[in-house]
């Protein structure tokens, strides 16, 4: 995915370089100092912020970068974790120079990159396999982008055509083969609930065993349960049924009542379920919500979130 041309004259004398010893060489001179190691006791989860909670900052009000994503993470919500969103920096998946750069801004507020959410590069499912084929190589990139910036997952869409039963194969079949090849690079692939068929947890959770491979896995979303058509999938349930192939978890908030608790989703039975699941991962932010601004939506869901895990710690 890399650009590894190289000036004719000098073809003969240089051996062939794989893109592979290229990413290699990437992820060697990005690699960070450890952060002072923290003695204190490991928490019930962690809290990541995803980037699409300052989807609105970023593109309509054009107040932030995304490459300030890490920096605002740190000195605005105190939070040493982010997911970022591909939309957002669209174009740099094979940008050595640019990915240094996120590299450095993360390393400079001591931020951890976890993962990368994909979208836009076609479906996995898609009922024709020619098209099925290019949406798996189109997301090859992100899975070595994700490997340059050291984070270990990257989040995939399952969206498909055809009965259940197909869309389910189909699905599989795209997931089982990016994930193949993103193993090779100790990547995790990993599908969200993200509407229609996807928003069936039962469904959703019946592709990743079809896949059977160590490196796929969900990102349960607490929000995206909508069916279409008026109906909605009962999100305690397809968070418990997605939970067991869970390697990363997205809190999804909206609105807040006065006692500060998010109106649509119970967050101490909906992280109940979480952690009774054995998840001891991060838990991102995903704000969404229009009535607060996107900083005050974050500090809301971040506070929910202390508040719930002080709650279930006790």
């Amino acid at each position: 995915m890399f650009d590894l041309s190289t000036p004719a004259q000098a073809v003969e004398a240089k051996p062939v370089i794989s893109r592979r010893q290229v990413i290699a060489g990437l992820v060697a001179a990005a690699a960070a100092p450890a952060f002072a190691h923290d003695n204190r006791r490991e928490p019930l989860f962690k809290i990541s912020l995803a980037q699409w909670s300052l989807h609105r900052t970023i593109w309509d009000e054009r107040r932030i970068d995304h490459l300030d994503f890490a920096k605002v993470a740190r000195t605005e919500f105190g939070i040493g974790a982010i997911e970022y969103v591909n939309s957002f920096f669209k174009d740099k998946a094979t940008d050595a120079g640019y990915l240094a750069e996120m590299n450095a801004r993360a390393r400079d507020y001591e931020v951890k990159q976890l993962l990368i959410m994909v979208d836009g590069e076609g479906a996995l499912g898609d009922a024709d396999e020619s098209k099925r084929m290019q949406a798996v190589d189109n997301h090859k990139r992100w899975v070595e982008a994700a490997k340059v910036l050291g984070c270990a997952t990257i989040r995939v869409n399952a969206a498909s055509s055809g009965s259940p039963e197909e869309q389910q194969d189909r699905a599989a079949d795209g997931l089982h083969r990016l994930c193949a090849f993103a193993s090779d690079f100790d990547i995790n692939v990993i599908v969200e609930n993200h509407g229609g068929l996807s928003s069936n947890g039962a469904w959703l959770a019946g592709v990743i065993k079809k896949v059977d491979l160590p490196n796929c896995g969900t990102l349960p979303d607490f929000g995206n349960f909508d069916l279409g058509g008026g109906r909605q999938y009962d999100r305690y349930k397809g968070v418990s049924e997605l939970m067991p192939y869970a390697k990363a978890v997205s809190a999804k908030s909206h609105d807040f009542d006065a006692s500060g608790n998010e109106i649509h989703t119970d967050y101490r039975r909906m992280m109940k379920i979480v952690v009774d699941a054995g998840y001891r991962g991060y838990v991102g932010i995903e704000y969404e919500g229009k009535k607060l601004d996107e900083y005050a939506g974050i500090r809301a869901t971040k506070k929910l979130l202390e508040k719930v895990r002080r709650e279930l710690s006790s």
